[in-house]
């Protein structure tokens, strides 16, 4: 997916701003819409309450003749100032005091209960005045209704003002978690787009978060893996270049050799080329099946039919120059899984470096090295001199003086080592003089982890 779908959606940062101050801000107006209602109901209650006190103790105090002899009604000490005080007949119109010439609320105190209402712009509190003869003045008492609804206003500030102190916590509170969510999976995009570009040394960033710190370790360990696997494609290229690089010259230079050589025997040097070329054709062949599996079925080894393969193909060439070719094989021989293109082309390396830079005899020997299969190739060179490098090494330079080691230049001996451990065995160095190369495969019954490659020089 190219930047430009990868750039489509919204970002996590503004989900999470969104989705917490979304949720926060429900939250509060959920609670805060009944909150108000009961504020208001609570506040025009205590008006009530104290209003219904006040007519009370009014009315305690208002003589009962006084719809009889109507006159002015002490006002009761402590009563605010703000409070309007009247006195009303039972048909609710003014007698005595202040407050308006009629009223509603007063004419349903007729039944000897108190009584409230908002009335006129004012909250107010009827309360009948008991006689011998029942009912027989009405008090009422009100106060400005501006006055409750400025306390609910203001309680109603006080609890905006609070919300929106909450959410600006939760927008803060958001902004750190999507910083905290984002950041990683902006490192891991950045690390995802340099391992797409090639570099194989990315490091999976760590956020204290375990979801985004499984995700980089698993992004770090398959970019070494990644770089690992190219690594090897390209030295397996560079190997198998120099493993078919070999024989093709030495069939160029045959048929070279034959048309340049008057009297040459022709047809004998094109049958060796022939041979020359079927034993390039095998070698190509078994690289491919090689390069082809990225995990080969590692089936049972014939190591007898393997053995007898070798004898077959190198018998010739060694013979040419003069020098014998011994296979000894020590019954029984456990069993081992591998390919028998990798493990042919291992013995193909040794090989060729005992036909190359070696002398004398050269011994192949497979026998049970105890929970695994040993395979030893041996000639009667002057072996590895102290001094030299790693023989495993890719294309390190020829030491003076190693011209008749096995050891060779080192490229085919890295190809086997690394064929070796991909079988699960180890290909060593187990003795430098006379040269001793030791193929090691684990026994198909030995649980035990493949060995560790170890280079001996």
């Amino acid at each position: 997916m190219d930047d430009s779908r990868a750039a489509e959606g919204r970002p996590l940062r503004r989900l999470v701003l969104v989705a917490i101050v979304g949720v926060t801000a429900l939250a509060i107006v959920l609670f805060a819409l009944p909150l108000a209602f009961v504020v208001q109901r609570l506040y025009r209650d205590e008006t009530v309450t104290r209003l219904e006190r006040d007519a009370t103790r009014i009315a305690a105090v208002v003589p009962d003749d006084l719809a009889q002899r109507p006159r002015s009604v002490r006002r009761p000490a402590g009563l605010s100032p703000r409070l309007t005080m009247g006195v009303y007949r039972l048909d609710g119109t003014l007698l005595t005091g202040d407050g308006p010439s009629g009223s509603g609320l007063v004419a349903q105190g007729r039944d000897g209960r108190v009584h409230d209402r908002v009335e006129h712009g004012q909250i107010a509190v009827s309360a009948p005045v008991p006689s011998d003869e029942g009912v027989a003045v009405i008090v009422r008492v009100s106060a400005p209704y501006d006055l409750t609804t400025d306390r609910v206003e203001r309680a109603l500030l006080a609890m905006a003002g609070l919300a929106l102190l909450i959410i600006g916590l939760a927008a803060l509170l958001a902004r750190y978690l999507a910083r905290r969510l984002a950041t990683p999976l902006e490192r891991l995009t950045d690390a995802a787009r340099r391992l797409g570009g090639g570099d194989f040394s990315v490091q999976g960033p760590r956020s204290g978060v375990r979801e985004a710190d499984a995700a980089g370790m698993a992004l770090e360990a398959t970019a070494r893996r990644l770089g690992s696997v190219l690594e090897r494609e390209r030295a397996f290229s560079a190997d198998v270049s120099h493993q078919l690089r070999t024989p093709l010259t030495g069939l160029l230079l045959g048929l070279e050799s034959a048309m340049e050589r008057p009297g040459a025997d022709l047809p004998a040097a094109i049958g060796t080329a022939i041979e020359r070329g079927r034993g390039l054709q095998r070698i190509i062949d078994e690289l491919l099946d090689l390069a082809r599996d990225s995990v080969p079925e590692r089936r049972p080894l014939n190591v007898p039919a393997l053995l007898e393969d070798i004898r077959l193909r190198w018998h010739g060439p060694l013979a040419g120059r003069g020098r014998p070719l011994t296979i000894e094989s020590q019954e029984p021989l456990p069993e081992v899984r591998a390919a028998p293109a990798a493990v042919s082309q291992i013995l193909d390396v040794l090989l060729g470096n005992a036909l190359e830079h070696g002398r004398g005899e050269v011994t192949v020997q497979a026998g049970d090295a105890g929970g695994g299969l040993a395979i030893d190739v041996t000639d009667q060179g002057a072996g590895i001199p102290d001094d030299a490098p790693d023989i495993f090494a890719r294309r390190h330079a020829h030491p003076p003086g190693a011209g008749a080691s096995p050891a060779g230049r080192g490229i085919g001996l890295a190809l086997a080592r690394s064929l070796a451990e991909a079988e699960g065995g180890r290909l060593v160095l187990r003795r430098a003089r006379p040269p001793v190369f030791t193929l090691l495969l684990p026994s198909a019954d030995d649980p035990a982890d493949p060995p560790a490659h170890t280079s001996i020089s």
